[in-house]
């Protein structure tokens, strides 16, 4: 039963091994047939199973990462086919992980300054007796080949190294509550083959995957004992061709290999590396490097592709890859912001503009279970919602679209899975946050004051700027509304009287539009400045795309509103200005606005900022910035410049519910709309959703002056089939075919 874990002891090394694996081991006997056996285990850090020696069970970097400070996730392993006759070994090696190794780019430890393991196993015979071994005192401790591993830094084995006893374990004092696996297991996933290996200018030693991507290099290598392999990583290559890993900041991202003249396999088990490019380092003169013995390996969170995207325009086609692979990388456990630099955490703004379009491309549902739980263990009690989750740095303060994670998630997911839990589980973190909104602040119905990240890398404000030009204290009184809002569509589908939000969402609505929009015209009126004065700043598209989104004007402004935007628009020269905030709805608010042509523009466009400028200068995942890499072939810095970054992935959203016209009306597709709005100059689109209710297809192809739509409807699922000559039409499980003159 998996409770039996809670009965063993925590036990760690009587000597600390600073940087170093260890070994946990227990021998034990089995003297009779057995029926069937389980093993349970957890560690604060990262640990592997082994039975005899082989591993067990199929995930990687377990038990994954947790409010590790409230709780830390156990695993159980089938192991009857594991054991044998007569004596066995079980093994736990454990490295820092994130639980103890540096990590976050304050380098602190996380929760300890050691490594721990727990474990039990319970061995069923076919005489229905039972043996159980538990981890105490008892077991043994060991060092390892793995002498040194990291999260950021990396992998150093040397299996020259002497493996040294370290005594006995010792039992640990480990607060943290042990809870069954929540989310989906860390697997390996895909395998790529080098697509090149070369030397630079500089003669460095290169290969190319031809795929950013998160996962480490597995290498076969034989050589001579004490021969050193050693690399390290890249995402990209500067304006001269050379390796170029600066934007790692202090993340070395490092593996190193002393060989003992054995042919092996070798690839880092405790730790994992964000990628495109690897450099040799250290290399033998007369080593051979056979590319056909060099893999990468990609490792995610094993989630499920739900979603599929196709069109006539290869550039939108590898623009959808790069969204699909920068959600794969960055969904390892936790929704990541990047995988390769000293960060690698739970950043709460990208997780939420990215949710939408995370939960067409796969199933996410359990991923943000677990997730979410480590949002609500997070809370501060006055309902402030942290920047970071699991929170490993910062606290006490709310960003304004970062915070809203906690609402917009959840009322996401819900839409998307019909699953009420996710509305049941979190309407208390929801509530305490928005009650912390009113209290918030100079303002009752304002969020003004406090710190916030703005429209994050939006390029109004200058191309070096981080914040943007939009006033922080607008965007936040909009999320203020937003998630007001969504609370109380929250709290109705739960049953419960909103009669008291709906009054406040009324008064913030109210009061927003006094405050920013007094004479029926948006003005950006900023944060008060050193001298307690607040000043009116530019107009900028994203406050009116808030403005729009969250219906924060009245109907009979719509249409200025709209003129505005168009106009700024048209003012940049026909391009973007947004960033984190403002890009994920501004393809959304054009379309609904009637503005569609200008959308597919912005959708088109390939000059900085705009999303076909990555992808035409070689980028296989999303970008942090619009210009990480500018015209000229420099960087536009090497603090904050990942080059796997998915926020802006969220435009995906508006290729499935535009492009391809599906557009979820009831949870869960229970209830749908097909409206999908073609271009010519794209040709043809497709998209496939397997959605719980069933696999949604829609379709259109030019052909002459006619339009071709194809349409697939799960059986139980209502769809409205709208086309672009106004053409209506209810219809329900089958295959529906139409013709549109263009």
């Amino acid at each position: 039963m998996a409770e039996l874990i809670k009965k063993a002891k925590w036990i760690t090394c009587q000597k600390k091994t600073e940087g170093e694996n260890a070994c946990f081991t227990r021998y034990f006997d089995v003297d009779k047939k057995v029926k069937s056996a389980t093993a349970y285990a957890s560690a604060i850090g990262v640990y592997e199973l082994r039975i005899n020696g082989v591993k067990q069970g199929r995930s990687v970097l377990t038990p994954g990462l947790t409010s590790y400070k409230t709780r830390v996730q156990y695993q159980s392993y089938d192991i009857t086919g594991a054991l044998t006759d007569g004596q066995n070994r079980v093994c736990i090696e454990v490295g820092p992980g994130w639980a103890v190794g540096v990590y976050t780019y304050c380098k602190n430890h996380n929760v300890a300054d050691h490594t721990s393991i727990i474990g039990a196993i319970e061995i069923t015979y076919e005489d229905k007796s039972k043996q159980v071994i538990l981890t105490d005192e008892c077991w043994e401790t060991k060092t390892t080949p793995v002498v040194y591993s990291d999260i950021y830094n990396g992998e150093t084995v040397d299996m020259t190294a002497p493996v040294t006893a370290l005594g006995k374990a010792k039992i640990d004092k480990v607060k943290s509550k042990l809870v069954y696996q929540i989310g989906e297991d860390i697997i390996e996933q895909e395998r790529l083959a080098p697509v090149e290996y070369f030397v630079t200018p500089k003669g460095e030693k290169v290969i190319d995957f031809g795929q950013n991507m998160t996962g480490y290099v597995e290498l076969k290598i034989s050589g001579k004992k004490g021969d050193v392999i050693e690399f390290d990583c890249a995402e990209v290559l500067d304006k001269e061709g050379n390796f170029y890993n600066a934007n790692y900041r202090s993340s070395k991202s490092t593996v190193k290999y002393v060989l003992d003249g054995v042919e092996r396999v070798y690839k880092p088990r405790f730790s994992f590396q964000g990628f495109r490019y690897i450099r040799f380092i250290n290399i033998p003169s007369d080593f051979d490097l056979n590319l056909d013995n060099i893999r990468a390996i990609a490792v995610n969170s094993d989630i499920e592709r739900t979603g599929y995207f196709r069109c006539g325009d290869e550039r939108i086609n590898q623009l959808f890859h790069n969204i699909i692979w920068g959600q794969k990388s960055n969904y390892l456990d936790i929704p990541t912001d990047c995988p390769q630099r000293d960060e690698r955490l739970g950043w709460t703004g990208d997780a939420q503009v990215f949710c939408a379009t995370a939960a067409r491309n796969f199933k996410v549902d359990k991923f943000f279970k677990k997730w979410l739980g480590d949002l609500r263990i997070d809370q501060y009690p006055n309902g402030v919602i942290n920047h970071i989750c699991p929170m490993l740095i910062g606290g006490g303060n709310a960003s304004a679209a970062w915070a809203d994670a906690c609402t917009i998630i959840p009322w996401e997911l819900y839409r998307a899975y019909n699953d009420v839990s996710f509305l049941e589980d979190n309407f208390e973190m929801m509530k305490k946050y928005v009650d912390y909104l009113h209290s918030a602040g100079s303002e009752e119905f304002l969020w003004l004051e406090g710190s916030h990240y703005g429209d994050w890398l939006a390029m109004d404000a200058g191309e070096d700027s981080y914040v943007g030009a939009t006033s922080v204290d607008l965007i936040a009184s909009a999320f203020f509304a937003y998630s007001t809002e969504l609370l109380i569509k929250s709290g109705k589908v739960l049953g419960k009287d909103m009669s008291e939000y709906e009054s406040l969402y009324a008064s913030v609505r109210a009061r927003f539009r006094e405050f920013y929009m007094y004479d029926g015209k948006l003005h950006n009126i900023l944060p008060k400045d050193e001298k307690g004065e607040r000043k009116e700043g530019i107009l900028t598209q994203t406050g009116i795309i808030l403005v729009l989104k969250f219906n924060l004007c009245e109907e009979s402004e719509r249409a200025y509103f709209a003129g505005e935007l168009k106009r700024l628009i048209a003012e940049n020269n026909g391009k973007m200005t947004t960033g984190f905030v403002g890009t994920p709805y501004i393809l959304d608010v054009l379309t609904k606005e009637g503005m569609v042509d200008e959308a597919y523009k912005l959708l088109y466009r390939n000059d900085n900022p705009s999303w076909l400028y990555s992808v035409d200068h070689g980028a296989t995942t999303m970008w942090e910035h619009w210009n990480g890499i500018k015209e000229d072939g420099s960087f536009w810095s090497t603090d904050m410049n990942s080059f796997n970054h998915y926020a802006y992935g969220s435009v995906g959203e508006w290729l499935y519910g535009t492009v391809c016209g599906v557009k979820i009306v009831g949870p869960g597709y229970k209830e749908i709309e097909i409206a999908p709005i073609p271009c010519k100059k794209l040709g043809f689109a497709q998209c496939s959703i397997d959605t719980v209710s069933g696999t949604v297809k829609s379709g259109w192809y030019y052909k002459g002056d006619d339009v071709y739509f194809d349409f697939v409807i799960p059986c139980g699922v209502t769809a409205k089939i709208t086309l672009p000559n106004g053409k209506t039409e209810i219809v329900r499980c089958g295959s529906y075919c139409y013709t549109v003159k263009a």
